[in-house]
């Protein structure tokens, strides 16, 4: 039961993204690194037919993860820049949904990104939510209990913003340890019952 699992939580440095200048700095230097981890946040609708656009872009290193809050600085052409980049390796889970969700606010051509939902099955692995995926190889759980937030509040409860650093940084970890283990092969596929409801 991944319930009964210990909990992970990104343990860096969080950087809430706010202003032109600041997103500038950010993406300098993040397109200095080798790998990042990347993720969006939407504030939920509950209208039928209406969806909210994309509030905040996480972008994680192993150890800073940068949170551009979009619903106040726009995708400006710093972030088209990052978004675009064909050096930097950028991993993510459905990132197809996100790339769609970021165009619809502006648009950019994808650069060099890697989604591991569309690897996973490679080695065999079925379940590809990032909760299953992380309690399969780590024995550990990601959080949930944010995804419902408001990401369009004035101000970021911590809570918010480790769940979204958590969920890109995830990702980096996510990735390593899949490459580690389709070149070591050093794993072995096991058919387990579906989860009771929690």
């Amino acid at each position: 039961m991944i319930s009964s699992l210990p909990k992970d939580v990104f343990g860096g440095r969080i950087v809430v993204i706010m202003t032109e200048g600041e997103t500038r700095k950010a993406v300098d230097y993040l397109l200095e690194q080798d790998i990042l981890g990347i993720d969006t946040e939407t504030r939920p609708s509950f209208k039928k037919g209406h969806q909210n656009r994309v509030a905040l872009l996480q972008v994680s290193t192993p150890n800073i993860c940068f949170l551009f809050r979009l619903n106040r600085t726009q995708i400006t052409q710093d972030i088209v820049r990052l978004l675009e980049d064909q050096t930097v390796l950028k991993v993510g889970l459905s990132l197809h949904d996100d790339i769609i969700s970021l165009q619809r606010r502006r648009h950019f051509v994808p650069g060099y990104f890697f989604d591991i939902q569309e690897h996973v099955a490679e080695i065999g692995i079925e379940d590809r939510s990032l909760q299953k995926l992380y309690a399969n190889l780590f024995g550990r759980k990601i959080s949930k209990s944010q995804q419902l937030s408001n990401w369009e509040a004035d101000v970021l409860s911590d809570a918010q913003k480790k769940y979204a650093a958590t969920d890109a940084w995830a990702c980096i970890k996510l990735f390593n340890e899949l490459r580690r283990l389709q070149i070591t092969g050093d794993y072995e596929l096991i058919d387990e019952p579906e989860d009771a409801p929690e």
